[in-house]
């Protein structure tokens, strides 16, 4: 039994793992206790039973965890969420064995709910540390595949929006900490420079939520070329597809990254606020654009070595360390690899 719940960026990361378990273990029954955003994302991968946890219905919640747990014993719950929340949702799942992190990366008393620990390791990438899991127990090999779930329909909206005659690029301009977001304006000048220097067909993406609808209004009106705007227009399986057909994604510190990532589509990600070495797209690194460190000279007066591992840097003003010639001669430096990769 996995426990992960959120958020969609740490969802994606235990994929491979699942993955892993079921090509190395392929007799393995297994259940995934999951968010109910994070369910849509995942939930049609076979061989899993997803239970939901649906965080606006917190009684309810733990009581439909009890109730979907009642006879059962798992051999093992991976419990790879460190909050107080899942500490409570681990009780309610009966295991013959407990494995969670290690003292260094436990919060939340999470190691009294854990019976076994991974090994402590330093500097780990989030999805390292998901492998630490099944590697405790036994599992040395790893599958780095994806292989997500896209019905026709999205391959159907996404053709609708994809112009395969220019370069695409998808903006999804906001994370789940808007101090992780870079400027609206700044945003607007990339996708000018996208549209007028590189022929790109840039199309805006996000959610429904009020910020990102106001977001993606701000930017279409900062600029003077075309743009397409589906933010809170698609949803998870729609997205995907779109990723999927598009060229680059240009996105801070968000789930869409490791989605991305997750499709071979270069990320450019934009870091500041955080660590990419640690959150970034696992697969697309190299044109990831990371100013932690200069931000951690700025606001912490210590360099990034010196910072406890997983630090975030959530202040104001942080992202405006990267510029906007930063993004542009980086987008220059990946459409040239596109343009001669098709030719």
């Amino acid at each position: 039994c996995i426990l992960r719940l959120s958020a969609i960026g740490d969802v994606t990361h235990m994929i491979p793992v699942v993955r892993t378990i079921q090509k190395h273990w392929p007799d393995t029954k297994l259940t995934w206790i999951i968010g109910k955003k994070e369910a849509k994302l995942v939930d049609d991968i076979a061989d899993i039973n997803f239970v939901i946890f649906d965080k606006s219905k917190t009684i309810a919640s733990y009581r439909s965890i009890a109730k979907a747990m009642k006879n059962q014993i798992f051999d093992v719950l991976i419990c790879a969420q460190v909050s107080f929340r899942a500490n409570l949702i681990s009780t309610l799942i009966p295991a013959k064995l407990k494995l969670g992190y290690d003292k260094t990366r436990s919060k939340d008393l999470h190691t009294l709910f854990t019976g076994e620990s991974i090994a402590a390791a330093s500097k780990q990438h989030v999805l390292d540390s998901f492998f630490s899991f099944i590697e405790y127990l036994g599992i040395n090999e790893r599958q780095l595949a994806w292989d997500y779930v896209i019905p026709k329909e999205a391959y159907d909206f996404a053709e609708q929006h994809i112009d395969k005659k220019r370069l695409n690029v998808i903006i999804s301009p906001c994370s789940s900490h808007p101090k992780r977001n870079w400027r609206n304006d700044r945003y607007a000048a990339v996708a000018d420079y996208a549209v007028e220097s590189l022929n790109a067909h840039v199309i805006l993406c996000g959610g429904p939520s009020a910020i990102e609808q106001k977001t993606g209004e701000e930017i279409e009106y900062l600029m003077h070329t075309k743009v397409t705007n589906l933010i809170g227009k698609d949803n998870l399986k729609k997205f995907l597809a779109l990723i999927k057909h598009a060229d680059v994604i240009i996105t801070p510190d968000s789930g869409p990254a490791h989605m991305a990532a997750g499709l071979e589509t270069p990320v450019l990600g934009l870091y500041a606020a955080s660590n990419y070495k640690r959150s970034g797209p696992y697969l697309s690194q190299e044109w990831c654009i990371d100013k932690y460190d200069e931000a951690s000279k700025k606001f912490k007066n210590k360099s990034a070595n010196e910072l406890k591992w997983g630090t975030k840097l959530e202040y104001d003003g942080v992202m405006d360390l990267i510029s906007v010639e930063d993004v542009t001669n980086k987008l220059e430096q990946l459409s040239k690899q596109i343009t001669k990769g098709n030719s």
